[in-house]
């Protein structure tokens, strides 16, 4: 790791978030953290990262000295996916393949049902911008043709002319043979040094040519974007941040350095989400709950992740709004509910609670310079369920103007009912999104949520957990401390990762143990050169194996953990137990005794393990009793009721309060429904329950 000196002791975490940005720092001596929260900058999300980190080291009397080094979790990947144009964007393929985009998969979204009413979207890269050279490999990795370089530098002179600044090339079966990549890479190079280009041989070394080639093109797209914004980060961090390590979130739950992943920037398409699950991982082992699913509401969005014995899943079959895209990454789930989310009425006369959001601008009609229609936020105040003013008072809300929304609102739908009631409507139908996507992750999948804790965290998620966690049975609601900053503190929690794959296609009876020996200590070597580039001592890393499998004929894999040691006949045995087990534990089934097996990918994951942040204890108060903030009326049920509010900064551990109450602390508010019971444990956790419910055993 980059050296530091002695006085170096701040561990800064920024999370950019569509409305705000969030920023924690852990001192790594004494274990004291502290967070803030500043309005993110859409224009230039740099500006307000860099506010944020001068902010916090303000209010800690810090300097720039203090900082050992800063991590990240960005959506500019994602944002330039989503809402930019995708255009100035080329790709290369083998003759004869053309048509590979326009071809794509047979499947159709859920929803359509039948084909005839699904018209496919836009191709990320239109056809006359799609350039063919003659040359060809098979998939060994045997030469049929070679490579002919007139054709690639007739493509290069093609994308120039046009101004074609990305391009992505995805050659038939390079991820068994490179070469042919490679040189069309020089050719580009030379012929138009202005352009970007990714190949697919190191974006995504994978059979299943389509998956390929989307993946390639999306990160040739985003890497002008990437390297444009750590540009601008380093510039408007200034003297004395410029030299610290800056880390960035990846997809996959790992970091690395902004070095390493301009080189590969899809792999932080969901890196924000990701450092939540990780930061949530970390507080519910704290809590003593080893299932839980995570909610993390924000002004936009709520991102969902399920987390099993601790452990958040990873996939390797994700997208990115439309663009399919294979990279390992947290598997998480997304809905339009934040927030933000503005209650809007159907063609049909129905009430509806999203996917549009007010966003950071204007905001909701609550801010001070907010929109023209109600969102969440402002039927939460019209309840009483949040302060008068967010963010320790930074942001003043204006109760009047979210009630004479409402009252619009309700004009408009035509139906008799207060303003109370309506935004209770609007707040139901926003749990009930949350709750039914909860269902979908888990039921569907044979997994039962009574048996799980809701976790839940961002500046929008306690407010209205409390009621998710009823309406599916669930354990308990467990809120971190500083709830809008979970992502930003899960940042420091995550180690460096880097993950390479190579597909290595053998049936059972063919498998051939010393190739894939070779090919497991290749890519070994891969993953610890990578990370030592980022400077990690090879005492710190850890190497883990991983396989994609598949019964014989079956046209998906599944991911297992391969064992370590040497690859012989036992080495195989374990390895094709771990898959009928994944198969029989995901799918309700597994064909063991019964279908042979087909060996698809060898995986190697790197990992430079860190020094984890603690949560540290809160100091014992035996027999303090905290005194109310205040009281003010709070709309649950059909009925105002006076309602204790809280500082959360007051409440000692062991306190227990039955509902309603309201905690309030800086970025976050946490609603106690009537019916249900709050304690406090020993790190501050807050663990809502319905009263009456035992504490499980394993809940501490």
């Amino acid at each position: 790791m980059t050296q530091t000196t002695r006085q170096a002791r701040l561990r800064i975490g920024i999370d950019t978030g569509g409305t705000f940005t969030d920023i924690v720092s852990v001192d790594g001596a004494s274990g004291a953290m502290r967070v803030t929260k500043v309005a993110s900058t859409p224009a230039n999300p740099a500006i307000g990262l860099v506010r944020g980190v001068k902010q916090i080291l303000a209010q800690g009397g810090a300097g720039t000295g203090d900082v050992a080094g800063l991590a990240h979790g960005t959506t500019v990947a994602t944002n330039a996916l989503l809402q930019g144009e995708i255009d100035s964007l080329g790709l290369i393929v083998t003759e004869g393949f053309r048509h590979i985009l326009e071809i794509a998969r047979q499947s159709v979204p859920d929803g359509y049902g039948n084909s005839y009413f699904w018209v496919k979207p836009d191709r990320i890269v239109p056809l006359h911008l799609v350039r063919e050279v003659a040359g060809r490999f098979d998939f060994r990795g045997k030469q049929l043709r070679p490579l002919n370089d007139k054709d690639a530098r007739a493509a290069a002179r093609f994308f120039k002319q046009r101004g074609i600044r990305a391009i992505g090339v995805c050659l038939m079966h390079s991820y068994a043979n490179d070469k042919h990549e490679r040189r069309v890479a020089e050719i580009l190079k030379r012929e138009y040094p202005d352009c970007t280009v990714s190949l697919s041989s190191d974006v995504l070394p994978e059979y299943r040519e389509y998956e390929r080639a989307v993946t390639t093109l999306v990160d040739a797209f985003v890497k002008p974007h990437m390297e444009r914004y750590l540009k601008r980060v380093h510039d408007e961090l200034g003297e004395g941040l410029q030299d610290k390590p800056f880390l960035v979130m990846q997809s996959s739950g790992g970091v690395m350095s902004a070095e390493q992943v301009v080189l590969k920037p899809i792999t932080t398409a969901l890196s924000g989400p990701a450092a939540g699950a990780l930061g949530s991982a970390v507080v519910a082992e704290i809590a003593g709950f080893k299932n839980v699913v995570t909610l993390d509401a924000g002004g936009t969005s709520t991102d969902l992740c399920l987390i099993e014995n601790g452990r958040p899943a990873v996939t390797n079959g994700g997208s990115v709004g439309p663009f399919p895209v294979r990279v390992p990454m947290i598997a998480i789930e997304t809905i339009g509910t934040g927030g933000g989310s503005i209650a809007w009425i159907s063609r049909e006369g129905h009430l509806k609670v999203g996917p549009r959001s007010a966003g950071a601008e204007p905001g909701p009609m609550c801010y001070p310079k907010g929109g023209n229609e109600p969102t969440i936020t402002d039927a939460n105040l019209a309840l009483g369920r949040i302060p008068p003013a967010l963010i320790g008072g930074g942001i003043p809300l204006n109760v009047s103007r979210a009630r004479d929304g409402i009252a619009a609102l309700g004009k408009r739908l035509g139906r008799e009912m207060g303003v109370e009631q309506l935004a209770e409507g609007i707040i139901e139908i926003a749990n009930w999104n949350q709750a039914n996507r909860i269902r979908q992750m888990t039921i569907q999948r044979g997994i039962d949520p009574r048996g799980f804790a809701l976790l839940s965290f961002g500046g929008a998620g306690p407010a209205q957990s409390p009621a998710v966690m009823d309406l599916l049975g669930m354990q308990a609601c467990i809120v971190p401390p500083n709830p809008g900053n979970l992502s930003a503190f899960g940042l420091l929690a995550v180690d460096w990762r880097t993950d390479h794959i190579v597909t290595k296609a053998m049936h059972q009876d063919a498998i051939d143990l010393k190739a894939v020996a070779s090919l497991y200590a290749q890519l070994e070597r891969d993953a610890v050169e990578t990370l030592q580039r980022d400077g990690i001592e090879t005492s710190r890393i850890r190497l883990v194996r991983e396989a994609d499998l598949r019964y014989a004929g079956q046209s998906m894999e599944v991911r297992v953990t391969a064992p370590g040691g040497a690859v012989d006949a036992v080495f195989l045995g374990k390895l094709i137990d771990a898959f009928h087990a994944t198969h029989r534990r995901n799918f309700g089934y597994d064909y063991k005794g019964q279908q042979k097996i087909e060996l698809v990918n060898l995986c190697v994951s790197g990992f430079g393990v860190i020094d984890r942040p603690t949560m540290p204890k809160l100091e014992p108060r035996p027999g303090v009793i905290p005194a109310r903030k205040s009281v003010r009326p709070v709309y649950f049920s059909g009925a105002w009721r006076d309602t204790a509010v809280y500082d959360r900064a007051a409440l000692p551990p062991g306190f227990a309060l039955d509902g309603p109450a309201v905690v309030e602390e800086f970025g976050s508010t946490t609603v106690v429904f009537p019916g249900q019971h709050l304690t406090v444990d020993p790190h501050g956790v807050l663990v809502v329950r319905p009263s009456g419910a035992k504490k499980p055993e394993t809940a501490r």
